[in-house]
């Protein structure tokens, strides 16, 4: 048995029921980076029943831009899909700050944007999406966005700075 199927199947033993035994499994098999390992790891980040420690330690692990580059498009859907549609506020927080890793990738410009433009969101959940943003660097979608920010009363006047930083 490889060493990520050994800790995949203790982390789901009984015995491994605990927040902090299952933290311990996951920060080892993110140590692997083999492909079961990450498979397994998003497969954990997608279920809501997980506790918001065990999905927390798998985003602060994605923020750290440590994933191989066959799964960076799994990671980047998993990320998008806590940013939309998870309860935890603290869990969407660092899904937006994670997002700045892999903003090349498809959707997640637009739908950073999305919650950076959306009053009705959390001033930090907002910001949080400028900041990621920012990360993206300028490109074109980028800068759409940030031209519609720029006349948002809380984002507007950071969105302009960074224009006017980007020479746009």
């Amino acid at each position: 048995m490889s060493e990520a199927r050994r800790l995949i199947e203790r982390y789901r033993s009984p015995a491994s029921s605990s927040v902090p035994s299952k933290l311990s499994a996951l920060m080892e098999l993110e140590r692997l980076r083999t492909s079961d390992a990450v498979a397994f790891l998003l497969q954990v980040l997608a279920d809501r029943r997980e506790p918001a420690e065990v999905r927390r330690q798998i985003v602060s692990w994605l923020r750290n831009g440590d994933v191989a580059h066959a799964f960076r498009a799994r990671a980047a859907d998993s990320l998008l899909d806590v940013l939309r549609d998870d309860l935890s506020s603290d869990a969407r927080l660092q899904a937006a700050q994670a997002l700045a890793e892999f903003a090349d990738l498809e959707g997640v410009v637009p739908t950073l944007g999305a919650v950076a433009l959306d009053r009705d969101e959390s001033p930090d959940l907002r910001y949080s999406a400028f900041i990621s943003l920012q990360c993206a660097g300028p490109s074109e979608a980028c800068v759409e966005v940030l031209q519609r920010l720029s006349q948002d009363d809380l984002l507007g006047p950071s969105a302009e700075k960074l224009l006017k930083l980007w020479r746009l």
